[in-house]
């Protein structure tokens, strides 16, 4: 079922309206929205697709010497995706403010329907920021990462908050689990980056 442009538009007014509650929100741990954990993952060696369908090894991507936060998400989702998608672009806002740039992956969770297209559309709607990347893949491929990450899920419908942020100093990820707010979002990833 295609999204009308009132759907559309009313999907951004409610994503702005959420952002900004839960950008005014108080940090405070005992009253977290999310979960942390520290991780070790091993990541299969991959080749998808990006926005631009130019093929990228996910091993390659995840490589540097910045934190990468990875998410999965789809093109069509109207309930978590935009959330975790507006947390991408304040991220990148945030950071670009004080000179720094974000390595942002999102990894779709419905590759039979997000093609490269679907997926450029998708960035150019939330005025993404060179940094962040959408992938997809074979259904086979997008599987084996999502396992790799403990983020399975049967189906798209079933799927939940989650970002994961990539170390690289130690190759270790931090997995928030649950909604942030913008704050404790950008908390999480200076933390990583040891700022």
């Amino acid at each position: 079922m295609a999204i009308t442009s009132l759907q559309q538009r009313l999907s951004v007014f409610l994503l702005v309206l959420v952002v900004g509650i839960f950008s005014v929100a108080p940090v405070h741990a005992e009253n977290s929205r999310y979960k942390r954990s520290v991780e070790k993952y091993t990541i299969p060696n991959v080749v998808l697709i990006n926005q631009d369908g130019k093929k990228v090894r996910l091993q390659e991507l995840l490589k540097g010497t910045t934190p990468v936060v990875v998410a999965f998400i789809y093109g069509t989702c109207t309930t978590i995706c935009p959330v975790l998608s507006a947390g991408f672009v304040n991220l990148q806002g945030k950071l670009g403010a004080t000179g720094q740039a974000a390595r942002l992956v999102s990894i779709t969770i419905d590759p039979e329907h997000d093609t490269p297209k679907v997926m450029k559309e998708y960035l150019k709607r939330y005025r993404a920021k060179p940094g962040w990347d959408f992938l997809t893949g074979s259904r086979t491929d997008i599987d084996s990462v999502m396992k790799s990450f403990n983020a399975y899920i049967p189906d798209k419908m079933s799927h939940y908050p989650l970002n994961l942020i990539l170390s690289p100093k130690d190759g270790s990820w931090v997995r928030l689990f649950g909604i942030m707010s913008s704050q404790e979002f950008l908390s999480e990833y200076l933390s990583v980056a040891g700022k």
